[in-house]
């Protein structure tokens, strides 16, 4: 949605009665949150607060091993 459209927030607050399934990651590039643009502190937080209660899927490219899953310690998953 960041590539083709942009204003993620505005998008998520629209679509909200309409979202059954999220799938993330950073963009460019398609890796995990916190490698490039899109502001993941604001935007999880968001689904949160609009209601979202489904799951997440991690549709990204690693950059390491070791840095795959570590950004998630910030959302207490």
């Amino acid at each position: 949605m960041q590539v083709m459209e942009g204003n993620l927030a505005r998008r998520l607050e629209t679509a909200a009665p309409r979202i059954g399934h999220i799938q993330i990651a950073d963009d460019p590039g398609r890796h995990e949150p916190g490698t490039s643009e899109i502001n993941y502190a604001f935007l999880i937080p968001l689904f949160d607060r609009l209601g979202y209660d489904g799951w997440i899927g991690c549709e990204y490219c690693p950059t390491t091993a070791e840095t795959a899953f570590g950004w998630m310690s910030a959302y207490q998953v």
